[in-house]
């Protein structure tokens, strides 16, 4: 008996150190994983869902912060210049990267998509209110198209088959799993959209033009393209005048802005008051729900229809 006890004995102490040298091994095999940075949740996304385990993810922008004021950490530019690819958004939208010397390959997503210029009225409101983006005609919220994010998920993939051509097969499968994902939601928005009660959603700052062009229907702001920008007494006399002309029930705000002046427009028009997710950033929240583009695309869908009063 006490023979079997130490042949037991040894079995498990052998299973114990082939486990440990196999956790050993994993742990060994992540930490080896090339490294990606990504500058914005949208791009986050595409390459968590298309690169899947096969690289290690550096998320430039943390969760929780907001884009328009973000600036790098001397631990996150050691992070970037040990990555070995830079997916960001241009446009504009990175002030930061002005002058930032990357040594990894980078990407300038803007340059693979079609961005949207400012019509005249739109420009002179946004050249108003927002006096650091005074000279861009762009509207840098490009990932809010959704033949936007499909032409970044085509670049991602590239990219990253030219990084690991091992993989090719798997990048290829998740791409076109995501990209079918997309024209889903598009073909969604189109459907929910297509007829509605009003006409025009009312936010704090005009980050949805590019949706609002692509499903026809209008969008009214606070202020221009930045939710920093403080709102005219003007203006918001003007939105106050439409909201009661038009019967609007919501008007939205978005969590990195400041809810000061939507409030006081919420107090003197009687509406309620609710979030609409720009995604230039996720909440810290949103994060520990793991909430994906999908999952925030589908929330804006259902608040927006219902602010159209959609049938």
């Amino acid at each position: 008996m006490k023979h079997l006890k130490k042949i037991l004995f040894a079995f498990l102490a052998l299973l114990l150190i082939l486990l440990l040298f196999f956790m050993s091994q994993n742990k060994e095999s992540n930490n080896s994983a090339l490294k990606v940075a990504v500058s914005s949740f949208a791009l986050y996304d595409i390459v968590k869902h298309i690169a899947g385990e096969s690289v290690q993810i550096i998320n430039i922008l943390p969760f929780g912060v907001d884009v328009h004021s973000f600036e790098p950490t001397p631990k996150l530019v050691a992070s970037l210049e040990e990555s070995s690819l830079i997916f960001y958004s241009g446009a504009g939208l990175e002030p930061w990267t002005s002058g930032f010397t990357f040594e990894a390959k980078t990407i300038d997503m803007s340059e693979h998509v079609n961005l949207r210029e400012l019509g005249s009225d739109e420009f002179e409101h946004h050249n108003h209110h927002d006096e650091h983006c005074a000279h861009s005609k762009i509207d840098p919220h490009y990932w809010l198209d959704f033949s936007n994010m499909i032409n970044a998920a085509q670049t991602v993939a590239v990219e990253l088959t030219l990084l690991l051509p091992q993989n090719a097969a798997l990048y290829e499968k998740n791409k076109e799993a995501y990209i079918e994902m997309l024209k889903k939601l598009d073909a969604e928005y189109a459907s929910v959209l297509k007829n509605c009660a009003n006409s025009t959603i009312f936010v704090n700052h005009n980050a949805f033009s590019y949706l609002s062009k692509r499903y026809g229907f209008n969008v009214e702001a606070l202020s221009g393209f930045s939710p920093e920008a403080e709102p005219s007494p003007r203006n918001m006399a003007k939105l106050i005048e439409h909201i009661r002309e038009d019967k609007i029930e919501t008007i939205f705000f978005e969590n990195f802005a400041s809810d000061r002046a939507i409030k006081s427009m919420s107090k003197d028009t009687n509406v309620k008051v609710d979030v609409l997710q720009p995604l230039g950033n996720i909440t810290a929240d949103e994060a520990e729900q793991n909430l994906s583009y999908e999952d925030i695309m589908r929330k804006n869908l259902d608040k927006i229809s219902k602010a159209l009063m959609c049938r």
